[in-house]
């Protein structure tokens, strides 16, 4: 039976405490960043339309609710996926088309 050196053990505190000290951070600073730094629509956005009389109005079209603008971005992609496979041979495997049979210059 091998005995394990006492190196091993005292690293592995080591890196256990690094990584349990790493998310504690992450996540506090996480949670205070919400309320010390408003985005860009807060600060900067409303406070020049409340300037100029204008006041923040719904949208037309609200993806904060449920997973609408993830359905959004799922949609576009495949959209994009079924693109660029419809257009594979001429993106990947086609050379460069040919002019009057001869190969397009190019400059570069």
């Amino acid at each position: 039976m091998r005995i394990q050196d006492s190196r091993f053990k005292i690293q592995n505190y080591r890196i256990m405490f690094l990584i349990i000290f790493l998310l504690i951070t992450c996540y506090s600073s996480l949670v205070t960043a919400a309320e010390k730094w408003p985005g860009v629509d807060e600060s900067v956005v409303e406070k020049y339309a409340k300037e100029h009389g204008r006041e923040a109005m719904t949208p037309l079209i609200n993806t904060d609710q449920g997973d609408l603008l993830l359905f959004v971005f799922l949609l576009a992609g495949t959209i994009g996926g079924f693109a660029a496979g419809y257009y594979w041979r001429i993106l990947m495997v086609e050379k460069t088309p040919r002019i009057n049979g001869d190969k397009q210059k190019t400059t570069g």
